[in-house]
């Protein structure tokens, strides 16, 4: 069964996962199993990659054909029945973008998540001020409403609520690039209160926040990227770009942000110099 944190988001992947296990244990392609079954090959396709939910009458006939157990089929029905649940997100989907929407889904039952960024303070870290300063610079590309605004701002705040402050919170690993304490948003006031605010945050024992500096060999070239690890289900690494955003999900692909992530850790601060650094930040925000 699902915990209090149970994410509908991860219960739909791991349904379809299960159901893919089933079908290659039962050595079937798809294209068989869904000429077996009376459907099209893109129905199983679709089930299996979580972008279409099943019914009951779905779930069983796959189970009778995979020969699953009466056991199995219970299980499957609960994940089904989870997955049928409503996220917090889901209060924001009218204002944000449908791959970040499932990022919140996959983040809500995470157990370590892992953050590169050389442009921003990641999303989670951000105070209201700063999220709203940077928000409003892509109103111009993204054409986001005054209203729109402020629900991204609402939905940024309550996601820090309830990942960094829920009962089980993930492991949250951060590496900033340099730049990111330099470029202004908004006025330098909003600077200096988010500088404080991530010392403040660093302080928390399931984060770290590590700096790589202008000093430091950059030993990756890459963009923002976001890895989520799972206790039952696999890894997952997100991709925003400018008009949209992706999940890698093959897991050599996922090994490699795995491989930088760590490559540009080396190469950063420790966690209290990066305090250090982030404190004189603060202090020349109040010039």
């Amino acid at each position: 069964m699902p915990s209090e944190q149970g994410s509908p988001t991860v219960r739909r992947l791991k349904l379809g996962q299960e159901l893919r296990y089933l079908r290659e244990r039962g050595k079937l392609t798809g294209a068989r199993a869904a000429s077996l079954l009376g459907w099209s090959p893109s129905k199983v396709s679709r089930i299996e990659s979580a972008k279409t939910m099943p019914s009951e009458a779905d779930i069983k006939a796959m189970a009778e054909l995979y020969h699953a157990g009466d056991e199995k089929v219970v299980e499957l029905l609960g994940l089904l029945h989870d997955a049928d649940q409503r996220g917090w997100w889901e209060d924001y989907e009218d204002a944000l973008p449908g791959e970040y929407t499932r990022l919140l889904g996959l983040e809500a039952e995470a157990i370590d998540q892992r953050d590169w960024e050389p442009q921003i303070v990641p999303g989670l870290l951000q105070t209201e001020d700063y999220a709203r300063e940077v928000i409003l610079a892509t109103r111009g590309i993204a054409r986001i409403t005054h209203s729109g605004v402020r629900s991204r701002v609402e939905a940024r705040l309550d996601r820090q609520q309830r990942v960094l402050h829920r009962p089980d919170p993930p492991t949250l690993c951060v590496n900033l690039d340099e730049s990111v304490l330099m470029r202004r948003f908004g006025e330098p006031s909003v600077m200096r209160e988010q500088m404080e605010h991530l010392l403040e945050v660093s302080q928390l024992s399931h984060v770290s926040v590590r700096v790589l500096t202008f000093e430091s060999r950059h030993p990756v070239n890459t963009g923002a990227f976001i890895h989520l690890r799972f206790a039952a289900f696999d890894d997952v690494v997100y991709l925003e770009s400018l008009y949209g955003a992706r999940f890698v999900e093959d897991l050599e692909l996922v090994a490699g942000y795995e491989t930088a992530f760590d490559h540009i850790g080396s190469e950063a601060l420790d966690e209290d110099e990066s305090r250090v650094l982030i404190q004189h930040k603060a202090m020349m925000w109040r010039r």
